[in-house]
Order: structure tokens, then sequence, then C-alpha cells
């Protein structure tokens, strides 16, 4: 099970929005300044998601929620995403070059199989989503931002 902590934003009628922070690569080295990695990630436009997850506890928002899911859908959904389109970019263009004998005709076959795997993924990936094994779930939950006090040394004395 892969764990991550979430944020709850929501809770009505069982259903439970919660944000996810976006973890970047690498955050914590020295050579920061000239890492590729981080350059790469502050391109990303998005730094947080937001889902919706089942509960059938009271939530409130601020609360933090541990959520979890398996390996095996997190692999599934891996696989259809990265290879599928690969594998249509090679066996398109290897059916391409077979049939018209030139190398553009490869390249045009690596495209539109590329480009086929991709809508392929795209079209069989909300089925996969569906599924109930492949949700997210909340493993375990904190406190409500509520009920957490902190006192000062001087509050302490008196």
């Amino acid at each position: 099970m892969i764990k991550e902590w979430a944020t709850v934003i929501a809770w009505d009628n069982g259903l439970a929005q919660v944000s996810c922070d976006v973890k970047a690569s690498c955050n914590s080295c020295a050579s920061r300044a000239g890492c590729g990695s981080r350059v790469l990630n502050k391109l990303g436009p998005q730094t947080t998601h937001t889902i919706t997850v089942p509960s059938a506890e009271p939530l409130v928002a601020g609360q933090k929620v541990e959520l979890g899911i398996t390996e095996s859908s997190l692999l599934g959904s891996a696989m259809l995403v990265y290879m599928s389109p690969l594998l249509g970019l090679f066996v398109v263009a290897a059916l391409f070059q077979v049939l018209f004998g030139t190398d553009i005709a490869a390249l045009c076959g690596a495209v539109l199989g590329g480009v086929g795997g991709f809508l392929i993924a795209k079209g069989f990936s909300p089925r996969l989503a569906a599924r109930q094994t492949w949700q997210p779930v909340i493993i375990s939950v904190g406190l409500p931002p509520d009920l957490i006090r902190t006192a000062s040394s001087s509050e302490m004395s008196q």
C-alpha cells in the first residue's frame, strides 16, 4: 500500500474532499541552485491535487488524513500510460516500414502509433479508474485542528 497524507477541504454525506501536495522529486540536497530536477518541477503549473474519497467518519476542514492506494493499481495505471503509446509507436512504425519500405513511412507510422496508443490509454483509463480496487482509501485520521492547542512557556507558568 502506498501512503500519503492529505488535508481535508470539506466533508459532506460520506464524501471527503481532500487536497494532496505534489512532492518534488528532490528538495533536500544542498545543490538546489544548479539542480535540473528542481527547475523542471518549477515549470509544472499544479502544486496540489484535490480528490474525493469516501469517509463514513465525519471530518472537518483542516484535518489531516492518511490516504492509501494499492501498488498494483499504481503500477497498472503507469503501465497503461507509458507502455501503450510506446508499444503503438514501435508496432505501427515496424508495420509501415514493412508495408511501404521507406524511412518516412516508418516515421509517419511511429507518430500515428504513438498518438493511437495515447488515445487507447485515454479511452481505457476511465473504466479502470472506476474499479473499486483502484480508488484511494482513508487509512487513518488525524485529530481535528480545533482539538490541538499549543501553549507558550509564559502561559504555562501562570
